[in-house]
């Protein structure tokens, strides 16, 4: 379902680490907003729930949830860092257009 890069991993198990509390894994959605119509979203989480997708990535697990699956198959996660600053970049076949900031898309 989703690719996460050695540089992704080792971004979200930094985040993991620093989190100062167990962490189940990182989930990665998509919500409504932004700049296209729908934007990726993260957040650490506690606990995973019945319903969702657990990718095992090296050292980490990532979580999504069922109305996220359709929009994130296939997608690549990766973390860069550049002059302009660092972050993670979504490589999504199913995105038809995004935005300038490629936290948005539709």
């Amino acid at each position: 379902m989703l690719a996460i890069t050695e540089s992704a991993q080792t971004a979200i198990k930094s985040a993991i680490d620093g989190a100062g509390q167990p962490v189940a894994g990182l989930r990665v959605m998509v919500q409504g907003g932004g700049c296209a119509g729908l934007q990726y979203g993260m957040a650490l989480e506690l606990e995973i729930q019945s319903d969702d997708a657990v990718i095992e990535a090296g050292p980490v697990k990532v979580l999504v949830d069922p109305e996220s699956q359709a929009h994130l198959s296939g997608t690549t996660i990766d973390f860069v860092s550049g002059l302009e600053g660092s972050g993670f970049v979504f490589n999504n076949p199913n995105a038809s257009s995004s935005c300038g900031c490629g936290k948005s898309f539709c």
